[in-house]
């Protein structure tokens, strides 16, 4: 792929090209009209990207209220990941053939009706349905604002957009268990979902009103079999990757192997076709994205540090409730300053990106990851609170310098025609690589753990014992990333004008 190619950013309009602007530099400045759809765009997914993580603190009271057990009571996570896996491959599709008003309230609207089903909800059956509701719109809402981002943000000013979304793709997941804690203090846990229910509705009123639509969709048949082939695959591998915690507690209702080994076919398969409509039709996933250097090397970044912070947000808590043995409050607490650097951090660090580059960035950010986690697999029963509270706050900085520049130099890196397909497939690998990093590091506590009690020692050593060697797991991956953030770059970019807003 010539770099010509690779550089192109011309969003995809059937629209004649506006007119270059008298001004040079109003290449690099966000029209107001434009701005104020991102912004609908950025509060309206924080809102839903936060729900993916909001229920594990909740999960003791529900198993109370519910009568269900904690295996039964997982489900309410994973079938909200497995929603996303399903949903998120097909946001290509979606993204191309509708217009952006429409998918907004669309997502949205499943959104909202899922947040209501699940506040009035009688009992776990119709719990668990508001949550996959809730994950059809969320899976919808990323995809969505970074291609309407990539589309309308100049090329020279990407970088502070990009940082703004970070906060939403690693912040908000972060917080969830934070305000879980805060509610479930005071309220019952159906107040997670009534607190969020009229902020949901007021971002679909005032999206429905405002989001203009800045792309013409374009002819494009869906793939059945394409469709099916992802549910399987990708599901398959969320549910056994999740399920391998599960297994090493000899809690499982099916070995983790078989849906992996089903996902992993069925994958395979799907990629040869996706592969196949690429040169003959158009693909559920255009995997051209792949073709560009800076795409892929950036997105193997990104995975192995997603990997880094979701097991670092099950298994933190683990060791603050049941070694340090404090409270879901306590907990969430603790949690939150590093939560709030990194959003602090992340609208700076895409500002940075936008004078500087990746490199400058990343590598920093990657050495910090890699200390913090080292240094995570020290802790022990007598570790001070405020030790772990320095440590995670380290660990954010480090992943707030490489968020943005990561999933900057991915996505603008590509040809605007393969934006919507970018975003879903970063989207995708961002669920498969929560999925494994949460898998390795429970499967290392848990297994790790046994093997201590079983050798004698005591429940609270046992459990520190499992947290160590998962961290420990958790700092080889990250100097595999360290090494790969020296290959990242800043992509060659050629200006074009402006998708002008229908």
């Amino acid at each position: 792929m010539s770099t010509n190619e690779d550089a192109a950013l011309q969003p995809v309009a059937s629209a004649p090209p506006a007119a270059a602007p008298a001004d040079p530099g109003e290449r690099d400045r966000l029209a107001p009209g434009d701005a104020t759809v991102i912004g609908l765009l950025l509060v309206s997914a924080f809102v839903v990207i936060l729900n993916e993580t909001i229920m594990g603190v909740a999960l003791p009271r529900l198993m109370a209220d519910l009568g269900i057990t904690a295996a039964t009571g997982q489900w309410l996570t994973t079938g909200f990941m497995l929603t996303m896996a399903v949903v998120i491959p097909a946001t290509g599709f979606i993204m191309q053939r509708f217009q952006l008003r429409q998918v907004f309230v669309a997502a949205m609207g499943l959104f909202s009706l899922g947040t209501a089903i699940a506040a009035v909800a009688p009992g776990f059956g119709v719990l668990l349905v508001g949550r996959i509701v809730q994950a059809s719109g969320t899976a919808v809402m990323m995809p969505l604002l970074m291609t309407t981002a990539l589309t309308l943000v100049p090329a020279a000013s990407r970088g502070r957009t990009m940082g703004l979304i970070s906060v939403v793709i690693s912040v908000a997941p972060a917080i969830g268990p934070t305000i879980s804690g805060i509610i479930l203090n005071s309220l019952s846990w159906r107040w997670m979902f009534i607190i969020v229910l009229p902020i949901a509705l007021l971002a679909l009123g005032a999206g429905a009103w405002k989001v203009r639509n800045v792309t013409t969709p374009r002819p494009a048949r869906l793939d059945v079999l394409s469709l099916a082939l992802s549910a399987v695959g990708f599901g398959g591998l969320i549910y056994g990757l999740s399920s391998i915690g599960e297994s090493a507690s000899g809690h499982a209702p099916v070995a983790p192997w078989i849906p992996v080994l089903v996902g992993v076919a069925a994958l395979a398969t799907f990629v040869v076709r996706q592969l196949r409509l690429t040169r003959t039709s158009t693909p559920l996933m255009d995997l051209r994205v792949f073709a560009n250097r800076s795409f892929t090397v950036s997105t193997v970044v990104l995975v192995t540090s997603f990997m880094g912070l979701f097991g670092t947000l099950i298994v933190l808590p683990i060791f603050l409730q049941t070694v340090l043995q404090l409270g879901s409050l306590e907990t969430g607490l603790l949690l939150l300053p590093g939560g709030a650097t990194m959003g602090i951090l992340s609208p700076v660090v895409g500002r940075l990106f936008d004078r500087y580059g990746p490199r400058p960035l990343v590598t920093p950010g990657a050495v910090l990851v890699s200390g913090a986690l080292w240094l995570l697999t020290t802790l022990h029963p007598g570790t001070p609170a405020g030790m772990v509270v320095v440590v995670h706050t380290l660990l954010s900085i480090g992943l707030a310098f490489m968020f943005t520049p990561l999933f900057t130099s991915a996505l603008g890196s590509l040809r605007a025609e393969l934006y919507a397909h970018g975003s879903a497939t970063v989207g995708t690998v961002q669920q498969l690589a929560g999925a494994a990093g949460t898998a390795l590091f429970v499967t290392v506590l848990s297994t790790r753990s046994a093997d201590s009690l079983a050798a004698g020692t005591d429940q609270l050593h046992a459990v520190a014992n499992g947290v160590q060697g998962a961290f420990v797991w958790g700092g080889v991956i990250s100097l595999v990333a360290l090494g790969l953030s020296l290959l990242v770059r800043r992509p060659p970019v050629v200006p074009g004008p402006r998708t002008p807003v229908h």
